[in-house]
């Protein structure tokens, strides 16, 4: 029994570590949204050119992806998370003195190279420590604690850049992810000590090339990674990016109502990855069909910003925020589909694999409506409703496409 308890305090301080790191990820991934009017002015930045460097992120994130698979299986996640946390650090402080848009960008690839590893490589942890049945319940909390960066980057982060400004902000960060880099290095093992040997001893190395072909060779693969693609590439349409100009150039909301506004979704996101779990196993009885039936809801909701979201009372737009944030959590089902597709022995090549589908999907559509609401050639702060419904018509069109062919794919991890 005391055993036991040891092994469950152990794997417990595991998990806050590596949620401290990732709520620092989330914190760098949504940002921008607050902070884009600032940036713009200061840099002096087209909407092309803050959609480039919101995707930035985004991109250089998912191509590491396909690298970091097989370091995470050979090298352990610990030393992979530490090193690349060094480069999110760096990356971090020199966005905070950032005083061209190249400096910028180079300041969001580092930190794009430096966070791509960490959810991918707490999963391969997760999947040493917990049970296969224990992986869907522990993988939603996480994207649940994560998500509280989210939080801080809606009306904390603007209450901060009013009182501090951006860049003092930015390098307070940037010194916290410093010191929860050491902690990763110092506390985190990458599986249970009493397990490690045995486990080197029945584990069959497999080839990165061989890993990849028996991944992509899937066609349920590539119909998760294209739900997987569509999910993200909404949220962080509206999270990310364009949710706050949408918000201030459209509604009029000020900085710190469009924080709180974001920070609807985020509380619905963080609420909804909390349960979706039990949903999946009491309710639907499968993770395919909870997926669904979550990608569904989003659907609608996200039409909102074609329109309706600017015929309803500033109330009732919380709520449908907040209830976005509910939908979007059904997308951490992927997590557990994913586990229940391929063998632990390959499980960090085929979950960073798919998390290429996943920022992929976050940094294309946020360039592309980039392009669509900048070739308006409308002056920031008086633009009109219309390019933002024809920008935000992309990822809504995409997920309806993807949530007809994910229907498709076979039901792995279905519960009994």
């Amino acid at each position: 029994m005391a055993d036991r308890h040891s092994y469950n305090r152990r794997r417990w301080t595991i998990f806050a570590v590596l949620a401290l790191m990732y709520i620092l990820v989330y914190f760098y991934r949504v940002s921008l949204a607050v902070v884009a009017g600032d940036i713009s002015r200061e840099l002096h930045l087209t909407p092309q050119q803050l959609g480039s460097l919101s995707g930035i992120l985004f991109y250089v994130y998912a191509v590491a992806q396909l690298p970091l698979g097989p370091m995470i299986d050979r090298l352990g996640s610990r030393l992979v998370i530490s090193g690349c946390g060094i480069l999110t650090t760096a990356g971090g402080l020199l966005f905070s003195q950032a005083d061209t848009l190249a400096t910028a960008m180079a300041a969001r690839v580092l930190i794009g190279i430096g966070t791509a590893s960490v959810l991918m490589a707490t999963f391969t942890v997760f999947s040493h420590w917990y049970s296969k049945q224990e992986f869907g319940r522990v993988s939603g909390f996480m994207v649940a604690v994560g998500n509280l960066g989210n939080l801080a980057a809606t009306a904390p982060l603007a209450l901060a850049v009013g009182a501090f400004g951006w860049r003092s902000s930015f390098l307070a960060i940037g010194a916290l992810q410093a010191l929860v880099t050491v902690l990763v290095f110092s506390r985190v093992q990458d599986r249970p000590a009493e397990h490690a040997e045995s486990a080197r001893e029945k584990e069959v190395k497999t080839g990165m090339m061989a890993a990849w072909g028996e991944i992509f060779g899937s066609r349920d693969f590539w119909l998760l990674g294209v739900i997987s693609f569509f999910w993200y590439g909404n949220y962080l349409a509206l999270q990310g990016l364009w949710g706050g100009p949408y918000l201030m150039e459209v509604l009029k909301l000020s900085r710190e109502s469009t924080g709180n506004m974001l920070m609807c979704t985020s509380l619905g996101f963080i609420a909804g990855s909390m349960v979706t779990d039990t949903i999946a196993r009491r309710f639907f009885r499968s993770y395919k069909k909870t997926l669904l039936a979550g990608q569904s809801i989003l659907l609608v909701l996200m039409t909102a910003f074609l329109g309706w979201a600017e015929l309803i009372p500033r109330p009732l737009l919380a709520a449908v925020f907040f209830a976005i944030g509910l939908a979007v959590s059904s997308g951490v089902m992927i997590y557990p589909i994913i586990r229940s597709m391929f063998p632990v022995r390959i499980v960090g090549t085929a979950l960073t694999s798919l998390n290429f589908y996943v920022l992929m999907g976050a940094a294309a559509t946020q360039q592309a409506m980039g392009v669509i609401v900048g070739s308006y050639g409308e002056a920031a702060g008086s633009m009109s409703a219309g390019p933002f419904h024809n920008a935000f018509l992309l990822p809504v069109a995409g997920l309806a496409v993807s949530i007809v062919l994910f229907a498709f794919a076979r039901d792995f991890g279905q519960q009994g």
